[in-house]
């Protein structure tokens, strides 16, 4: 009978002991929260994937980009630390790192921000080119020399649970160039995007473009026109972990 009372407790014990294990950890996916601020609509989103983390806020009605941070991140004693590689406000604030207590559950990541806020997570959408990218070159290529990972300019994209994003930035002087995201749709060679947010210019958002993609091995082959109705070709890179 005592043995039997010890294996019950032995068993409850490692019960709470994994199921703690399991909320210290954050599950893949974009999660999303909304404040109302002064009669005004602000989106909170977050895009988790492997070691990769970015957040970004913006006004839905109307229309207006407020800021955007990412980079590698870990779980350190119940908090998320992130080295940032971009930062729209760095030029204001001179933030590198972030520091985000946080609470998992199933459904629901809570952040302890200026304001607690709840995020809640995506529903699973898995898309032929679901990653993270890294701009290569423009195409069609022809072995002409690519940007990729190893250069301080970069251009990222990332793709997951039906949102997008782009980001334009430099890792060493953290000067930040520009983003644009929202939802998007890959299926029988298209690729469709549909503008959320754009911080270079607020009117953009509500348009939708549409462009002609292949994947050839790692290369994402992408091509149409662009939000000013310009022609491109871009090949892209898929990104590996490299946070370190």
């Amino acid at each position: 009978m005592k043995n039997s009372l010890i294996s019950r407790c032995s068993l409850s014990v490692f019960l709470l002991v994994l199921g703690y294990s399991c909320y210290a950890q954050i599950n893949p996916n974009v999660y999303t929260s909304k404040q109302e601020k002064d009669g005004k609509s602000v989106k909170h989103e977050l895009k988790i994937d492997g070691d990769y983390l970015t957040h970004t806020v913006y006004e839905i009605k109307p229309a207006k980009f407020i800021k955007t941070l990412g980079g590698f991140y870990k779980i350190e004693d119940g908090a998320i630390n992130v080295q940032l590689e971009f930062n729209s406000n760095f030029e204001n604030d001179s933030i590198t790192q972030l520091h985000y207590k946080f609470e998992m559950g199933k459904d629901v990541l809570k952040l302890h921000l200026d304001d607690k806020l709840e995020f809640k997570a995506a529903k699973g959408l898995v898309q032929e080119l679901d990653g993270k990218w890294l701009f290569g070159t423009r195409g069609p290529d022809k072995g002409q020399e690519r940007r990729g990972d190893s250069r301080p300019r970069k251009t990222l994209k990332f793709l997951q649970n039906g949102r997008f994003q782009w980001i334009a930035y430099n890792t060493e002087t953290m000067k930040f160039f520009g983003t644009g995201g929202g939802s998007f749709t890959s299926k029988d060679g298209v690729y469709q995007e549909n503008i959320e947010f754009f911080s270079r210019d607020n009117s953009r958002v509500g348009a939708e473009l549409k462009f002609e993609y292949g994947l050839k091995g790692n290369d994402w082959h992408h091509q149409g026109n662009n939000s000013k109705g310009e022609p491109m070709y871009e090949i892209w890179m898929r990104r590996q972990a490299s946070g370190g």
